[in-house]
């Protein structure tokens, strides 16, 4: 997912903020993780980043996301990707920063 920053006079190409899958996603092509892949290895292979999970910059540990998961070894990019999805969503919703997080997520600006 993604959502535009506020513009400012500086930049004439906006930019977008990306959180959830899509922040994981840009981590995983940067880092030439291959799969298969345990749980273990893609921390290690990582670093254990703090993946933001919202537009607001709040962000969980891979490591916290991968234990709320049921299995811990993924046999292709697209699969952790989709099981990681749902744990994001919720991390989103409980600690979205309420009504007012949620309509900021939503707006362009």
């Amino acid at each position: 997912m993604g959502v535009r920053p506020p513009q400012d006079d500086t930049n004439d190409e906006p930019e977008a903020v990306t959180f959830g899958i899509a922040a994981l996603d840009a981590q995983l092509d940067r880092s030439g993780v291959t799969f298969p892949a345990s749980s273990e290895e893609l921390v290690r292979a990582l670093g254990d980043p703090a993946v933001p999970y919202n537009a607001g910059g709040n962000s969980v540990r891979l490591s916290e996301a991968l234990d709320e998961l049921h299995f811990q070894q993924f046999e292709t990019e697209q699969e952790l990707l989709n099981a990681l999805h749902p744990v994001f969503e919720a991390y989103r919703e409980r600690r979205g920063g309420g009504f007012v997080g949620r309509l900021r997520s939503l707006l362009p600006f």
